[in-house]
Formats: C-alpha cells, sequence, structure tokens
C-alpha cells in the first residue's frame, strides 16, 4: 500500500525549459524585488476547475508552521495528510496532520459529514473565515476534492506569509466521468510515470484513467495463462537507427509492461487519489501484437511481429471458439486486478479486409448467422458484454462498436466527432464524448515552431475548452446517457515523458473544468484570467507544461531592398506582448505591441507574453540579417495545397537516444511551398533534405497517398515557380543515400530571368517507400 504522502514524486518531473520558466514568472514582483506578504484576500480567486457556487468573505485566515491541521475520523485524516504534503511541496508549509481535539478554532478540520451525503460523493463544502477553515463532505471523494480546492487557495500568490481568502464555496462536478488515457502501448511509460499522471489528474478533479494497454505495437500487461502475451507481444524493434544499437550495430529492442503486482499497487494508488482506472483490451484490431504472440489467435497466414509502425493495420483476431475463450481468459485475469465498473475492449479501426478472404471466417460468419463482417464484430462484443456482466462488470468500446448490434448494457465513447455519441445516446446506451476533433491532445496545439512531435493538424487550448460534451441537437430525454468527457493521448510520436506532459497542459486544464464545472460558470475569457496563477502552482508542483502557448510568435516580412524587416508578433492565447530592441528581455515598462513593427538590418528583437506585469515565460528572441531572410525552415513552409493534406510532425529515426531532428512533411504528398519568395537576384535553390523510414500503415486510405513518378534512378528534388501547378524551373537528381549524418545539400540553379515575388514550391519524386525525403531547410542564393 503506498502513503497518501507519495505526492512527493512530482517533485522529479522537474525538465530545463520548466526552470527557466520558473526563473522568469516565479517569485518575483516586476521590478526585480521580492513579492511583498499579502495582507488582505487576492482580487481573484484564481481556480481551477471553477467551483459550482463561490461567495468570497471578509478577510483572511492566516497560515504558519504552527497552524492545527486536524481530520475527524481516519478518512478525513487521511485527506489532511494529503493536503499537507502538497502545501509543504508548494509552498514549504509544513503542516502535522492530527485527530480532531474538539476545538477547531484558529484550525483547519477536515470531517465527513452524512448530512452532506444527499449533495453526491463528489461533493464537498469549503469555509474559510478568520478564525479557521472547514472542509466538509458526505463521502472521502468529496472531501479530497475540497482538499485540492484548498490547496489553490493556498498558492494564490508568491507571499512569503500564505493567506487563505475568506469564502464560501459549495461545489460539486457536473460529470460523473472526468477522463484521460494513457496510452503506453506505442511508447512504454514506467510505473513511476503513471503514478505521476495520476497525481497531475487528482490535482485537477479528474475520476477517470483510462489505461489503454494493448496495441499492435506491444501488449503491456502481464496475463500468466499466456506468458507469450509480454515475452513476444511486449518487445518491438523500432525503425530506422532507433532500432540498430550503436555500439554493436545489432537490434535494439523496444520493451515493457506492467505485472499484475505493479497494476494492482497502481490502481491502488489511483484508489486513494480517489481515481478508477479503467482498463483497455483491444480488439478484434490493434491486435498484431497478440498475434504475433499467439499465431493460431490471427486471420492471415503471414507471420507477424510487434510493430514498429504507426497507423491502420488489417491485422484482425479471427472469429474461432478458441480465440473467444483465450479473450475471455485474458480478461478473466485482469477483472480481479480493476475494481472499477468499466472494460475497455476497443473494437475501432478493425479493417475487415482479412475476415472478407479467410474462408474459414467466412464459414464462421455462416455458423453464427452474420450475414457482414461487421455484424461478425458485433457476435464478439456481444460475446465479451455477456462475460463481462457476468462479472459484474460493464463493457465500454469505441464509437465503431455502433455499426453492428449492440448489447443495450454496452457504453459507448465516441471518438469520430460527436454523431457517434448522438446515435447511442438516442438508442439508450451511455456516452463518454472524446472527440479526436477536440479532445486528441497527441494533436499539436500551437503552430510553433517549437513544438514537439504530433499527430496532424491543431487543437488549441480554446478549441479543447470550448467543446460542450452534450449536444444541443441532443433530447432531453437523452442527455441523461452522457457520462461525461475524455481526453485522449495517443504516444506513437511521444517518445519522453517531458513531451507527455507538454501535450497534457495547460489543455488538460480546460477538460477537467469542462468536466467539473457548471456550464453557465464556463467563460474562456474568464480561465485565461485564471490561468497564470495554475501555472505558478504548476511550476511548484514540477509538471512540465507546455511553454509554447505562453510565448510569443513572429512572423517578418522582408524587403530586401529597403534593408527592413516588419515583423508581426503573436500569442496564441491573446496575452499582451512586449518587447524590445536593444537585445534585452522585456519587462512590464517595456514597449507594449499593437501593431507590426519595422526594423532595420540587422536587427535583434525580444518578445515575452505578459499577464498583470509579469512574463508568462521566457522570452524569445529573434535575429535578422540579410542571410537570414533568405532562408526558411521547414516550420516557416507551406504545406503544398494540391497535396492529402496529412501533415505530420515527425521525429528523425536517430540518433537512438538523445534529442532528434524534426521535420513537418505531408506523407500524402512529398512536397513544400514557400509562398511569395523574393526572387530577383537569385541564382540557385539550396536544399538541405533529410531521409526517415516510411512507418506508416494507412489501411483504405492507402489510395489517397500521391507521389510523383521518378524520371531519373533515384527521383529529383523538382522546383516549381508560381506554385506547383506553374513552371517547373529546376530539377536535381537525388541520390541513393544521404550522407553518414542522414542528411544532404542539394543545389537546384535557377533561370536568369525569373523575378519578383512568386511561390516556391519544391517536390521530392518517386515512392516514398520504404524510405522517405524530408526537407530540413531551404535557402535562396544570390547572384
Amino acid at each position: 500500500m503506498n502513503r497518501p504522502d507519495s505526492f512527493q514524486r512530482l517533485r522529479r518531473l522537474g525538465a530545463a525549459a520548466l526552470l527557466a520558466a520558473l526563473a522568469a514568472c516565479g517569485g518575483k514582483a516586476p521590478s526585480g524585488e521580492p513579492a511583498a506578504p499579502a495582507a488582505a484576500a487576492p482580487a481573484r480567486l484564481s481556480l481551477i476547475p471553477a467551483p459550482a457556487s463561490m461567495q468570497p468573505g471578509a478577510g483572511v485566515f492566516a497560515l504558519a508552521a504552527d497552524t492545527p491541521l486536524q481530520g475527524e475520523g481516519e478518512a478525513a485524516l487521511t485527506v489532511a495528510r494529503q493536503f499537507a504534503t502538497l502545501l509543504a511541496q508548494g509552498r514549504d508549509l509544513a503542516l502535522e496532520p492530527t485527530a480532531a481535539s474538539g476545538d477547531a478554532k484558529g484550525a483547519i478540520v477536515f470531517r465527513l459529514d452524512p448530512a452532506r451525503a444527499a449533495a453526491g460523493r463528489e461533493a464537498y463544502l469549503l469555509e474559510v473565515t478568520g478564525d479557521g477553515v472547514s472542509v466538509s463532505a458526505g463521502d472521502a471523494a468529496g472531501l479530497f476534492y475540497g482538499a485540492m480546492t484548498l490547496l489553490q487557495l493556498a498558492t494564490l500568490d508568491d507571499a512569503g506569509q500564505v493567506a487563505l481568502p475568506a469564502v464560501r464555496i459549495e461545489d460539486a462536478p457536473r460529470f460523473g466521468w472526468r477522463g484521460f488515457m494513457l496510452d503506453p502501448a506505442r511508447h512504454f511509460w514506467d510505473v513511476d510515470q503513471v503514478k505521476q499522471v495520476i497525481d497531475m489528474m487528482a490535482l485537477h478533479k479528474l475520476n477517470t484513467l483510462h489505461w489503454h494497454l494493448t496495441d499492435d505495437q506491444g501488449w503491456r500487461v502481464e496475463i500468466r495463462q499466456y506468458p507469450k502475451l509480454t515475452e513476444v507481444g511486449a518487445c518491438r524493434i523500432p525503425s530506422g537507427d532507433g532500432g540498430i544499437e550503436p555500439a554493436t550495430g545489432q537490434p535494439r529492442r523496444y520493451c515493457g509492461f506492467y505485472t499484475q503486482d505493479q497494476v494492482r499497487d497502481v490502481v491502488a494508488y489511483a484508489g486513494e487519489r480517489h481515481i478508477t482506472v479503467v482498463p483497455e483490451v483491444n480488439v478484434p484490431g490493434h491486435a498484431t501484437a497478440a498475434i504475433a504472440a499467439y499465431p493460431e489467435l490471427g486471420s492471415t497466414d503471414r507471420r507477424l511481429v510487434p510493430s514498429s509502425e504507426w497507423g491502420v493495420f488489417p491485422n484482425l483476431v479471427n472469429a474461432e471458439e478458441e480465440t473467444y475463450r483465450f479473450l475471455e481468459n485474458v480478461i478473466a485475469e485482469l477483472i480481479p486486478l480493476f475494481p472499477g465498473t468499466y472494460f475497455h475492449i476497443g473494437g475501432d479501426e478493425a479493417v475487415k479486409d482479412q475476415w472478407e478472404a479467410s474462408a474459414r471466417v467466412q464459414q464462421r460468419m455462416r455458423e453464427v448467422g452474420a450475414t457482414t463482417e461487421m455484424e461478425m464484430q458485433s457476435h464478439l462484443v456481444a460475446r465479451l458484454e455477456k462475460f463481462l456482466a457476468g462479472h459484474g462488470k460493464r463493457l465500454i468500446g469505441w464509437d465503431e462498436i455502433l455499426e453492428g448490434p449492440l448489447p443495450a448494457e454496452a457504453t459507448v465513447m465516441s471518438w469520430r466527432g460527436i454523431e457517434g455519441g448522438l446515435k447511442a445516446a438516442r438508442a439508450g446506451h451511455d456516452v463518454v464524448m472524446s472527440p479526436s476533433s477536440d479532445l486528441y491532445l497527441d494533436y499539436l496545439q500551437t503552430s510553433s515552431a517549437h513544438e514537439p512531435p504530433g499527430r496532424p493538424a491543431t487543437i488549441t487550448l480554446k478549441q479543447v475548452y470550448d467543446f460542450e460534451p452534450v449536444p444541443a441537437e441532443l433530447e432531453e430525454a437523452n442527455r441523461g446517457h452522457i457520462l461525461g468527457l475524455q481526453a485522449n493521448l495517443w504516444t506513437e510520436h511521444t517518445r519522453t515523458f517531458e513531451r507527455l506532459q507538454h501535450h497534457m497542459f495547460p489543455r488538460l486544464a480546460a477538460v477537467a473544468e469542462t468536466g467539473w464545472s457548471p456550464e453557465a460558470r464556463k467563460d474562456y475569457a474568464d480561465f485565461l484570467q485564471r490561468l497564470p496563477a495554475q501555472l505558478r502552482r504548476w511550476q511548484r508542483w514540477n509538471i512540465g507544461y507546455a511553454l509554447t502557448p505562453f510565448q510569443v510568435d513572429a512572423v517578418a516580412e522582408d524587403d530586401r531592398t529597403a534593408g527592413t524587416v516588419r515583423v508581426t508578433l503573436s500569442n496564441p492565447l491573446g496575452y499582451e506582448i512586449r518587447y524590445t530592441t536593444d537585445g534585452e528581455d522585456p519587462g512590464a515598462g517595456s514597449p507594449l505591441y499593437s501593431a507590426p513593427v519595422d526594423v532595420s538590418l540587422p536587427a535583434k528583437l525580444r518578445a515575452a507574453a505578459f499577464f498583470e506585469g509579469r512574463p508568462l515565460a521566457p522570452a524569445r528572441g529573434f535575429d535578422w540579417d540579410a542571410a537570414s531572410l533568405l532562408s526558411r525552415s521547414d516550420e516557416q513552409l507551406a504545406a503544398c495545397p494540391e497535396g492529402g493534406a496529412l501533415l505530420l510532425r515527425l521525429e528523425d529515426d536517430g540518433p537512438a537516444d538523445g534529442e532528434r531532428a524534426i521535420f513537418n512533411t505531408d506523407i500524402f504528398y512529398p512536397c513544400w511551398q514557400w509562398n511569395g519568395a523574393e526572387l530577383d537576384g537569385i541564382a540557385a535553390v539550396k536544399v538541405r533534405a533529410g531521409r526517415i523510414p516510411y512507418y506508416f500503415q494507412l489501411a483504405h486510405d492507402e489510395p489517397a497517398r500521391r507521389f510523383e513518378p521518378a524520371r531519373s534512378a533515384h527521383g529529383e528534388l523538382d522546383v516549381f515557380a508560381g506554385g506547383c501547378k506553374g513552371q517547373r524551373v529546376a530539377s536535381v537528381p537525388l541520390p541513393a543515400a544521404p550522407g553518414a549524418d542522414g542528411f544532404l545539400e542539394l543545389e537546384a540553379e535557377l533561370p536568369p530571368d525569373l523575378s519578383g515575388r512568386q511561390d516556391l514550391c519544391l517536390r521530392f519524386t518517386g515512392d516514398s517507400r520504404p524510405q522517405m525525403w524530408v526537407l530540413d531547410r531551404v535557402s535562396l542564393q544570390p547572384r
């Protein structure tokens, strides 16, 4: 059993970027002098998520090292200890929890109150006066959430003295399912990291961890009856240089799984923080790792291995009775490990090609009366639903399970938009809303060149915050079927824990507010006003949130003839921007950005986003000279409009450890465009390109992938003026391979009469499989 003070593991989350942010943002007034102790309650109670009801009072309750901290009963005392641990971490103030003595004056008291049970198990009442603090609830869960709110009140400012503002908060969540999905199948997270995720969820009143334990790339949980699931299925060889041991040149395996004892440990740890863990074993698709371990489960004669590629795979388990029993045996081993109500069986992206081609599956369909392959999948879902119900569990699956007959008791997780959720609720099924369009946190959150690798498109903080789980068009009678919402973070491109945190925050805080706060209390502008205080809490708790939403981006429009640039600054969240042109970091008194700035070359500009006189992140510096204006990185180029529009931000395949180059590329169409390139006096285009494995399975989307036929042995780099439908003005043959560092430089001469501003299109020809060229930088070479 883990001690409640295991929140201390949050101390080990720090990263260099976060420490830089802390230096920029924490503990100082704008002048650089230490902040004065608070003498009165802050003007704004910056709580996230926003409480259901909050009535500020007059005055404050000052905390000191000798402030009594009491719990009435063992459950309340446990919560008091959890609060004390986090308070010590956040404010270096150590209080000693004790059993209640009866004298509550001048004390912080946690108590279970049976009279409050009617408000719900997660509801609580928090009262702060000048004489003391009381947190009461009908259940330990509500008491814990009251403690999390009290913790935020104690970390509102940077004062040396901690003063709690007088307030009465009566609070309860809007939704019962406030979830986050963690994917260790693609990139594995060890037990300590999973517990860190649980801690972060608990601080934001999230209550459901969906643990995606199996997929094509790995089987991550011990099943004692079937040891090969982890002996074989828990290891893969990464693509390219990442799968080669540098010292020996031998294959380098990527492995990881949780023993059943580790699962019990994680589930107990989550339970102490009132988080239910929902396991997922995905069938009939996303099953490559399982079939690699036990080929008799598959629907193909081809020998499989756990995949090092990403995407949608054709490999399905078969429909034999022995396979059904295998799945039931696996689930039977897992059920005792997870005391929660739900068990997730996946059901998504099960491409039916192998079933259609299998005479045995077709015969099996006839045996069970399935007229389509989707009905065959529904037969499997119904079998598992009955098995789970017999063990006191409820089946939940991705919204594809709606495409065939579905047992009435099944719950649907709607990920392909909200349409599946609407259909399921109208059919009487409970629903968790989790649309990829709004709640997939592995999508990029800004257009910054400093974003880590991620999936296509951008899901901003505002987009996450604005998502409404109960669609307006859903009839009132069916709205009760919406259990809540869940953010998902798939980890194909998330190789490090620092990147995982970057993708999670600040967007997971927006998910938490939607899940907890009344719809009428939601206000994005107000959320942004409360968010800076939360940043300072995250710094104290060593949560490595993304800096990119709080930094400044710059776009420079050059006038090479005049020797000037016009600089447009922006902050993704719309906070005020202050800047300097003398090389110094901006402060609260620096010029406020309001319109594009004209500067002469060479130019230096530093800019930061501010809130109430504080920088929200370290300042960014931007330098321009005549040479830099002739060069663009891949992040500064546009995707060609004629392409397939599957833009990804991809990481290089090597080195095996450490930082790797990152490329923006459209895997459907290897083409980039420099819009409005100034070509006067330009003799040639120089391109630095890299080469990475093409590691994608596209299933039925494969025909959408395009490439121009190669005209020579290894293809060409083609350059077009006037866009990709314009004139081809240069072409350079590609070599068989890049240099030893994985890169090459190509120079393409341009016609002497080419001039003016034109859209310059750069495109690689030839099939992009099994290796694809990616553009790193393009430079214009003067005559």
